[in-house]
């Protein structure tokens, strides 16, 4: 009987890294695997302090109470991959996998990697003794509990898969760091997390060890995918990519506060013209969209759509705020210009009826 020989994946574990490094230096070995200085890798990182991170659709002010972070100085960072805001700290092991997109192990859109990769990320977890499934879009649950997010998203031809192992959660802060209307608000919020959020010191009787909970997920990603992880080094040229293009981005105020400049450009054009209006809107769907809009009439003048939602690529939603502009509030426009900007963009969970029912909340404001 022929042996089948396995394609072989490179495996970085980068132990414990500052903030920064641990969540960002995948996005170095995206654009090293787009520019086709390394192959395939999964990196296995912790934090080696706590701080909290955004996702790349969401405007800072509106998901987190930056004078309390400051207080606590816990660094607040915007990560090149959507989905909510979250408390991170040395008690989650992340794994991030970065593969080229013209690799047959990867499948060609999100939700098929969502199908391939969330399931393994369940078998991990059964692996360590925690009775794991797969919940579509991309949550791993237990007993109807989430006990890991993951997130997706694309660099040039490099497909990239974030999530984490939980092991213990600190859902105070958790809850605290968050930006809430009150904090009778905020404390259900934390008794919420704890009804729904679980992770391996709650489930087991004896937490297993860093070193088990990596070969979990390199084992159970060997089998979903049908390769081989190699143990190696960081590469000269990722090394490079990270300190001079990577992080430099991700510690400037203009990345962080993407938003920000938009915002009081809006703000100000209302005083100019007195028949311009800033109104903003939330719609949850199976993701939260928000959008903060400069309505004259029935008719869009300028607008910023934010949520905890992923869009694959990320800047197809600039597009759409782009298409927008001009627009009336009326149900056909809105389907219509809509449907064109969003064609062939990825975004798991939402469809575009879900933008065009956040859109028409806008005419509900007076």
């Amino acid at each position: 009987m022929r042996c089948v020989e396995l394609e072989v994946w490179r495996l970085l574990d980068l132990g414990f890294a500052e903030p920064i490094k641990a969540q960002t230096f995948f996005e170095a070995t995206a654009i090293a695997v787009d520019r086709g200085l390394v192959p395939s890798t999964l990196i296995l990182v912790l934090p080696s302090r706590p701080y909290v991170c955004i996702g790349y659709h969401q405007e800072l002010e509106k998901e987190v109470d930056l004078e309390f972070c400051r207080s606590r100085g816990l660094e607040v960072c915007r990560r090149i991959i959507g989905g909510g805001a979250v408390y991170l700290d040395g008690d989650q092991l992340f794994y991030q996998l970065v593969a080229h997109e013209d690799s047959p192990k990867v499948p060609k859109t999100v939700e098929g990697l969502f199908k391939l990769i969330v399931p393994a990320v369940a078998e991990a977890y059964r692996r360590l003794g925690v009775k794991a499934s797969y919940k579509p879009i991309n949550d791993v649950v237990v007993e109807g509990k989430k006990i890991s997010g993951t997130g997706a998203g694309k660099l040039g031809k490099a497909v990239m898969f974030v999530g984490n192992i939980i092991f213990d959660l600190n859902y105070e802060l958790m809850a605290r760091v968050l930006r809430v209307p009150d904090e009778k608000f905020r404390d259900k919020l934390a008794k919420t997390m704890k009804e729904w959020v679980t992770t391996l010191k709650r489930e087991l009787e004896h937490v297993p060890s860093l070193e088990q909970a990596k070969r979990a997920v390199v084992e159970s990603f060997e089998e979903a995918l049908g390769v081989k992880f190699e143990l190696q080094q960081p590469s000269k040229e990722e090394l490079e990519i990270w300190e001079r293009e990577v992080k430099p981005r991700h510690t400037s105020k203009e990345w962080l506060e993407m938003f920000k400049g938009r915002r009081e450009v809006m703000e100000r054009s209302v005083k100019v013209a007195h028949d311009i209006r800033v109104v903003e809107v939330a719609h949850k769907a199976r993701k939260l969209i928000r959008v903060t809009a400069n309505v004259k009439g029935d008719e869009l003048v300028d607008l910023i759509v934010t949520g905890d939602f992923f869009a694959i690529p990320e800047d197809s939603i600039r597009e759409l705020e782009k298409n927008l502009r001009g627009v009336k509030l009326v149900r056909g426009e809105l389907e219509e210009a809509v449907r064109s900007s969003l064609r062939g963009v990825q975004v798991p969970g939402l469809e575009a009826e879900d933008f065009v029912e956040a859109l028409l909340k806008l005419k509900e404001v007076k």
